[in-house]
């Protein structure tokens, strides 16, 4: 009897634990483009028509509308970007709309967290609004369907359909200042932080202990006494190189700029570096 009572036990433990697993009704779906230097990304849901009405009845005119099915639909931009002209800051936002019989006015949601449409609309989290262009597909779209078209270097059209429906709205990407700022960088020459990396690593991995302080050297020339970390470094590779009486006075400034600082642990590394080159003099 005990066995029996065991097993019925186990068998009714397995079955509060088992998952059924089927098709989901509005399968989730997510959408990558770069677009020029800017990567875009889209998180959502595609709802079927299934031989539904859908613009003025399942999907009501008028009506704030999540913009697919389940979850809110998201949007990350990895770049402040444009729409329709229209400035948006960098970061995730929901993508809700408003469709109305001849236009849709569409609007980016400052949270992301949300299932479907918020209980309480917080207009002051409207990042932007905007109207989209509205044009109708050759055919029926049955599934929800978001995707880009007519790329460029520093545009792209972000379109969103479904049934008999089209909406579509500009999405502008900074590539003319990225590129621009990206050739004055490397025309211009390695700055005081790519310096300081490879003089670090060259005295970390006991390489060239000249070149890495030659490095070092035009790092601190460009950053100035107020980089106290790479004053460190300096008075680091002087030190391996032999020279106590450089190392110490490099020290002592690294300790004075961390001090102006307010960073104690570094004024506290320069104090102990200090105290033990002045004692092997």
């Amino acid at each position: 009897m005990k066995k029996l009572i065991l097993g019925v036990m186990v068998l009714a433990t397995g079955l509060m634990n088992a998952q059924i697993q089927a098709p989901a009704p509005s399968p989730a779906a997510k959408v990558e483009q770069t677009v020029g230097l800017t990567d875009v990304a889209v998180e959502y849901s595609r709802p079927a028509m299934r031989g539904r009405e859908v613009y003025g009845d399942l999907v009501p005119y008028g009506e704030v509308w999540r913009t697919g099915a389940n979850a809110n639909t998201k949007i990350n931009f990895s770049d402040d970007v444009t729409i329709n002209g229209k400035e948006l800051k960098k970061g995730s936002y929901s993508i809700y709309s408003i469709p109305k019989e001849g236009s849709w006015e569409v609007m980016f949601y400052s949270t992301t967290d949300n299932w479907g449409v918020p209980q309480n609309w917080d207009e002051s989290k409207v990042a932007l609004k905007t109207t989209a262009e509205i044009s109708e597909p050759m055919s029926d779209i049955e599934n929800f369907t978001i995707w880009f078209a007519n790329l460029e270097n520093d545009a792209a059209d972000l379109k969103m359909g479904w049934a008999d429906k089209i909406a579509t709205v500009k999405v502008g990407v900074p590539t003319e200042a990225k590129t621009m700022a990206s050739i004055e960088r490397v025309m211009n020459g390695p700055t005081a932080n790519d310096y300081f990396a490879a003089a670090s690593y060259y005295h970390e991995s006991g390489k060239d202990l000249d070149k890495a302080y030659e490095w070092v050297t035009k790092a601190t020339e460009m950053a100035g006494d107020q980089a106290f970390w790479m004053l460190r470094r300096k008075s680091l590779i002087e030190a391996d190189m032999g020279k106590k009486q450089e190392a110490i006075a490099t020290a002592k400034k690294s300790m004075a700029s961390a001090q102006k600082a307010n960073n104690a642990d570094y004024v506290k590394m320069n104090k102990e570096s200090i105290a033990e080159w002045e004692g092997g003099k």
